[in-house]
């Protein structure tokens, strides 16, 4: 199944994306990350891991539209997740869009949520 999450914030969207291009800064804004295992710039192709357990692999990243996909885990324990970051009137409106199997996703929803908050705040 697919869902889709957005927020928006005050942050310029300049530095939201930043916040997204580097993996090292991942768990600066993501309550649920601690560590990731890279610290290359997202680039398709790009595998690491994160808190050293979940597998992925970036698919795809368009720095000018400021967008970009991935996978995470293993089947069945995966997830494709699609990102984008627009400017907003005030600041950056950020979307994420999972596809998986409602059962892994439903419950990362929350998790999700409020990391986007605070990605854009």
């Amino acid at each position: 199944m697919r869902w889709t999450l957005t927020a928006t914030g005050g942050a310029d969207p300049a530095e939201v994306w930043e916040r997204y291009a580097e993996p090292g800064r991942w768990s600066s804004w993501s309550p649920q990350i601690r560590l990731v295992s890279t610290s290359e710039r997202i680039r398709p192709g790009l595998r690491g891991r994160v808190d050293g357990v979940l597998p992925f692999v970036v698919l795809d990243v368009d720095e000018a539209a400021r967008r970009w996909s991935w996978v995470a885990g293993h089947r069945p324990l995966r997830v494709h997740l699609e990102h984008a970051v627009v400017a907003a009137e005030r600041g950056t409106r950020t979307t994420l869009t999972l596809v998986g199997p409602p059962w892994l996703v439903l419950p990362y929803l929350p998790l999700a949520q409020l990391a986007l908050h605070r990605l854009v705040s």
